[in-house]
């Protein structure tokens, strides 16, 4: 039988916490990383998309919008997967599933997306094989994850001075690849920490090609809403995109 997974998301305070973000209210529009993202994201016309970890659905909608053939949206939450659902579920299947228990035949999708779900999973080298074996020829994988700097401590907070000011971020343990006690929207929250040389490498040898990588910085119409000015100080995500060979 497959492994219990772990589901903060289904935790009641935890997602009311969550659904007040601006991501989640407003959503691919509010979210800090979207107008770099969007730029690695492949024509959807009448492609096989697969979105693992897909929360509340905006990248499915997206996709179907832009004439995708088919939508797979997997998402271990069942609460998240009643909010896609209720926004909008038509030409979209939704399933609700870890992302390392799902199978699929070889050359199943043409597309597959992951957004900030990534760095919840124990180990990446099995997922990135098997979604490279997914994928069909000249097929494009893309995913966020939260930037291994940004994982690397743990508590993922800043140190503060005596008067509250963020003096700086604190990066330790950056090699100690493992699970990690984070602190999200002021609740626990087990994330896993590895390194860019592991993200990249396990890519690389599931036999895709790289086609970029990016450390998005905040748009400029964000950085005067608080907080935002900030994120120039340390980079918070890592966008990965690579493509099957034909």
């Amino acid at each position: 039988m497959p492994a219990v997974r772990e589901n903060k998301y289904d935790d009641p305070v935890f997602f009311e916490k969550y659904g007040r973000m601006d991501r989640s209210r407003l959503g691919l529009s509010a979210a800090g990383e979207w107008p770099e993202l969007e730029k690695l994201l492949p024509d959807f016309a009448g492609r096989r998309v697969l979105d693992l970890g897909c929360g509340y659905g905006w990248h499915c909608r997206y996709a179907r919008d832009r004439g995708a053939a088919s939508v797979l949206g997997v998402d271990l939450s069942e609460r998240m997967l009643a909010e896609a659902r209720a926004r909008g579920s038509e030409g979209i299947e939704y399933r609700r599933a870890a992302m390392e228990d799902v199978a699929f035949d070889d050359g199943s999708f043409d597309v597959i997306l992951s957004s900030l779900a990534l760095h919840y999973v124990a180990d990446f080298r099995p997922l990135a094989a098997a979604m490279a074996r997914w994928l069909s020829p000249g097929g494009r994988l893309v995913f966020s994850v939260e930037h291994p700097v940004f994982t690397a401590d743990g508590p993922q907070d800043w140190c503060y001075g005596p008067n509250g000011e963020k003096r700086h971020f604190p990066v330790d343990h950056y090699f100690e690849e493992g699970r990690r006690e984070a602190v999200f929207l002021g609740e626990p929250v087990v994330k896993y920490h590895r390194t860019v040389t592991t993200y990249l490498g396990a890519v690389l040898e599931s036999g895709l090609t790289l086609r970029a990588v990016v450390e998005p910085q905040p748009p400029a119409a964000m950085l005067d809403q608080p907080g935002w000015r900030d994120e120039l100080r340390r980079p918070m995500m890592l966008l990965v995109a690579a493509d099957k060979p034909l």
